[in-house]
């Protein structure tokens, strides 16, 4: 009989902070990340690990553990033979993709990938960008870079480096020239432990929590009392394609309606609600968004 038990890698470094945040808000309490790399969960029933996004997919494929949540980029890099759970757009500052460019200085002479022929790359993603120029038949020469990528590009002739908002790059006065890879975060499973009933369970339980705590960080709550006789202005007021809850109220003359907005929306709306007769407007957050 299978162990009940799911050992579950969460990734350190720029990830983790972030994600813990994600697991309070999908339901789940980390204690003790600080000072291990063997935290404790309100969960009897995962056993988590803290490592490296880097190597995380390695493991997961090894059956060292049964999942874990790395990058897309790490996957490919590692050439890892792994379920892909889910997809989880989150990241340590934005919600949008991370891309690894090849950029140079701005003062190079470069202006496309084939301009690099047979130059020097330097990266911490070597695989990938040995399949990128070998894909379009352009002979560079591959270095690994241990971090600190971007003072590199004027000792080599580019660089292939992460970047989220390009901020950094051009801080260092650096031109990006093509994009190497689009990433996102993944939620990611052994194939043999797939196959055991229990563990696929509780891992589809816990990409589903997670995925409604994604969901609900753009969203808000918004309830508001409203004269029976306003209901059509409100809802023409209200998104189209949001259908409100109707409640009737000890007012007879008045009902409770409910949504689910876009958070960046409420500014807005909220004013617009006011003027067309609603009360009582409160907004709330949301913990979980489950569709």
């Amino acid at each position: 009989m299978a162990e009940k038990l799911v050992k579950l890698g969460i990734p350190v470094g720029s990830l983790k902070a972030a994600t813990i945040e994600l697991f309070r808000k999908a339901g789940f309490n980390i204690s003790g990340s600080e000072k291990s790399f063997l935290p404790a969960i309100d969960d009897e029933e995962i056993q988590l690990t803290m490592l490296r996004a880097q190597e995380m997919s390695r493991y997961v494929a090894d059956g060292v553990l049964d999942a874990g949540i790395t990058g897309y980029d790490w996957i490919m890099e590692n050439a890892s033979d792994v379920v892909e759970v889910c997809e989880l757009a989150y990241s340590k500052a934005t919600s949008r993709p991370a891309r690894w460019v090849l950029a140079v200085p701005d003062e190079s002479k470069v202006k496309k990938p084939q301009d690099l022929k047979g130059g020097i790359v330097a990266t911490e993603l070597v695989n990938v960008t040995k399949k990128f120029f070998a894909d379009r038949s352009i002979d560079v020469k591959v270095e690994f870079s241990w971090g600190a990528t971007e003072v590199k590009a004027r000792l080599v002739d580019a660089i292939v480096e992460l970047t989220e908002t390009g901020t950094s790059l051009a801080a260092n006065n650096l031109r990006i020239i093509d994009t190497v890879v689009i990433s996102t975060t993944r939620f990611i499973a052994n194939k043999q432990c797939w196959q055991d009933k229990f563990k696929r369970e509780k891992i589809e339980n816990i990409a589903i929590l997670l995925r409604a705590a994604i969901d609900a960080r753009s969203k808000v709550g918004l309830k508001m009392n409203v004269e029976r006789a306003n209901l059509d202005k409100i809802l023409k007021v209200l998104p189209a394609e949001k259908s409100p809850t109707i409640s009737s109220l000890a007012d007879s003359n008045y009902i409770a309606v409910e949504v689910i907005i876009e958070d960046k929306i409420e500014r807005t709306l909220v004013p617009a609600l006011k003027r067309a007769g609603a009360s009582g407007i409160i907004t709330y957050p949301l913990n979980k968004v489950i569709h």
